[in-house]
């Protein structure tokens, strides 16, 4: 199973709403009013100083009801204690061959980043097809992924970065578009 099966996991979850916590008492509230919207999976970003603590109270609280997954892993320390919480699935702004044996042995979900093609054929050759395209609105968005579905057919992404609320069907009505991450729930 590629990247520990990320294609199971987003193909659940058209949308992932991207959610930032500068407080742990910010995690139960702004949960409880994404599930009342029908929201089932979300991605923490690694942005603050409390986001692992965040993470913990995420999975304790509602992990029996919601996929949570981490982001913004750049290290192999953050992947391990991303690991060592449990979350479903984890997400990198970028992609680093050095961060694949890490990603790859974790047993969890991943989805590196990638923005360029010769970053795609990196992915390609440590033989990954699904990525996160980040940030989407600088480089190409809808038209960028055209031309990499044209490219790449075996690849799809999952858009991320300047994803809006308008306009975030367009990008699902791609075909080599599986989800969309976007911060417009928070």
């Amino acid at each position: 199973m590629k990247q520990n099966n990320i294609r199971s996991v987003l193909s659940k979850h058209p949308v992932i709403p991207v959610v930032t916590f500068h407080e742990v008492s910010q995690v139960t509230p702004q949960l409880e009013r994404l599930c009342a919207a029908g929201v089932s999976c979300i991605e923490i970003t690694l942005r603050t100083a409390v986001s692992f603590e965040a993470i913990a109270e995420a999975k304790k609280t509602f992990g029996e009801r919601i996929d949570i997954g981490v982001g913004t892993l750049v290290s192999v320390a953050q992947i391990e204690k991303a690991a060592s919480l449990g979350v479903d699935f984890m997400v990198s702004p970028g992609i680093n061959p050095a961060l694949a044996p890490a990603l790859e042995s974790s047993g969890i979900a991943f989805i590196p980043g990638v923005a360029t093609p010769s970053e795609i054929i990196t992915g390609l050759q440590l033989g990954w097809d699904t990525f996160k395209f980040f940030p989407a609105y600088l480089f190409g968005g809808l038209e960028a992924l055209k031309t990499y579905g044209q490219v790449f057919p075996e690849v799809r992404f999952c858009p991320t970065g300047g994803i809006k609320k308008e306009t975030h069907h367009e990008y699902l009505n791609l075909s080599n578009v599986i989800s969309v991450g976007g911060s417009w729930f928070s």
